[in-house]
């Protein structure tokens, strides 16, 4: 049986030129830099620089050229090529440096790593042949925070298998304990807790350490959960006390590890790709220059196809090196145009934000943030939601009042009490405003936050205070409480 159907596909297409062009939008200062330096390494007919334009289309107009050779486009589709609106991995490493800012990158000395620096320690304990030989194991499972997070059993079949050292979970945790000895106090440390009683055991006896060492062995639970009352009845102190000994508590480090300067990870620095200043009373807006290069199609490629064009007899081969030739010459065409597309479009989009947020970029008040979506901007420059989010999701600007990631200003709209549309961002500035004036020893509940925000005129739930709070990375009422 014969069965007909009439389906409909929409697919979107774009050509190769437009599929670059989105690439290089999305580029950071840094990559963007990378990618220049990469296509004239690949592409001969390129060069950098400044040099007037040679005109090589007219070379082979109505020449034997064109009759020889088709010009093929074909279909792409656009899923293939261009990578989600999310954020982009080197966006998280935030490495764009500019080579010809002022402040010149310092060079990182080279030195001893973490783990190196604690096998050194090694070398001046009392330990025979197995002991270092377990030592230099647990040394090796030491985080970048400065502990080992694994079973003592764990580590006994490991050290079996790959050490071939065949020793018992007794032996382990005696050398784990003379591990723990090492500098920084708190290395070592299986968790939290251990962490921070190794370094209170290190300080000289006093009242308040004692009392801090008893807390922690005897109620670590009630002191993180801040349940300070329940403290004060089991050890039968009084607050002055309690307070001593969670001063001396929150004196330490959790993380010990992180405190060596000499980590193996290196911190980079963001370089803006924008730059905004206020300039008698006006704002001014300016593009790192490293998104503006100088670039020119070779003139010794376009000589060849002059060349070309002049000799009388023209062999296969010839013709096949010119068909190289030409192709070179389009690629660099193509990618100086989208260059300069692309700093087009990021100064447009750019300045459409600059201008829809004047009054933010004014004062630095983050309570003059106008709500701001990705339509807003797109509308306004007439151009796809998309380009605008592939901008702000990778650039930076540099402000009169800091660096920002350009996504950072964009934010939904509530209406307040008066029928007006409000930031979120200007919501959340007040409610950290008010948590940070909040009596710390009776600190505000979420309940009595949205009735303080209803009152400014800012009529939310307390379930959309509580979700605020926690974008803020502000704890519950409890944990904000002090003696």
């Amino acid at each position: 049986m014969l069965k007909q159907q009439l389906s409909f596909k929409l697919s979107q297409k774009l050509s190769p030129q437009q599929i670059q062009l989105m690439k290089l939008i999305q580029l950071p200062t840094q990559a963007f830099e990378q990618r220049i330096k990469q296509e004239l390494e690949e592409n001969p007919a390129l060069d950098s620089g400044k040099e007037e334009n040679t005109d090589f289309e007219d070379e082979f107009k109505n020449d034997e050229y064109e009759a020889d050779h088709e010009v093929i486009e074909t279909d792409i589709n656009v899923d293939e090529y261009l990578s989600d609106d999310d954020i982009p991995s080197y966006r998280l490493q935030a490495n764009n440096y500019s080579k010809d800012d002022e402040d010149k990158q310092i060079p990182y000395a080279s030195g001893t790593s973490f783990a190196q620096y604690l096998k050194n320690q090694l070398q001046t304990l009392r330990l025979d042949e197995e002991e270092y030989s377990i030592a230099e194991f647990l040394v090796g499972s030491v985080d970048e925070s400065g502990y080992i997070r694994r079973e003592v059993n764990d580590i006994v079949d490991d050290l079996a298998f790959t050490q071939n050292l065949y020793t018992t979970p007794e032996k382990v945790t005696h050398v784990l304990k003379t591990v723990q000895e090492l500098d920084p106090a708190g290395v070592g440390a299986r968790n939290l807790q251990e962490c921070l009683l190794i370094q209170l055991k290190r300080r000289k006896t006093t009242a308040a350490v004692s009392l801090a060492i008893n807390i922690l062995e005897d109620a670590f639970e009630q002191f993180t959960k801040k349940h300070y009352d329940k403290i004060n009845h089991k050890f039968s102190i009084t607050k002055d006390q309690l307070r001593e000994a969670i001063e001396e508590i929150e004196s330490l480090n959790p993380k010990p590890g992180g405190s060596y300067s000499n980590n193996t990870r290196i911190v980079e620095h963001v370089v803006p790709d924008f730059t905004i200043r206020i300039k008698d009373g006006e704002l001014e807006l300016s593009l790192n220059g490293r998104n503006a290069p100088q670039m020119h199609v070779s003139r010794e490629y376009s000589n060849m196809l002059k060349t070309y064009k002049e000799s009388k007899e023209k062999s296969k081969e010839q013709k096949d090196a010119v068909l190289f030739i030409k192709q070179k010459l389009d690629a660099a065409k193509w990618f100086i145009d989208a260059v300069k597309q692309r700093q087009e479009t990021l100064m447009l989009t750019m300045s459409a934000i600059m201008h829809y947020q004047e009054d933010y970029f004014l004062s630095g008040d983050e309570r003059d943030l106008k709500p701001m979506i990705l339509k807003d901007i797109a509308t306004e420059i007439d151009m796809d939601i998309s380009t605008v989010s592939r901008v702000a999701n990778s650039k930076y600007v540099d402000t009169p009042y800091g660096t920002f990631l350009i996504k950072d200003f964009f934010s939904e709209s509530i209406k307040n009490d008066q029928g007006e549309d409000v930031s979120t961002r200007e919501i959340k500035k007040i409610l950290e405003i008010t948590i940070a004036d909040e009596d710390k020893r009776k600190p505000l509940t979420d309940e009595k936050l949205a009735k303080i925000l209803k009152e400014k005129g800012y009529p939310i739930a307390r379930r959309t205070v509580a979700k605020y709070r926690e974008q803020l990375q502000i704890p519950v009422a409890r944990l904000r409480k002090e003696i």
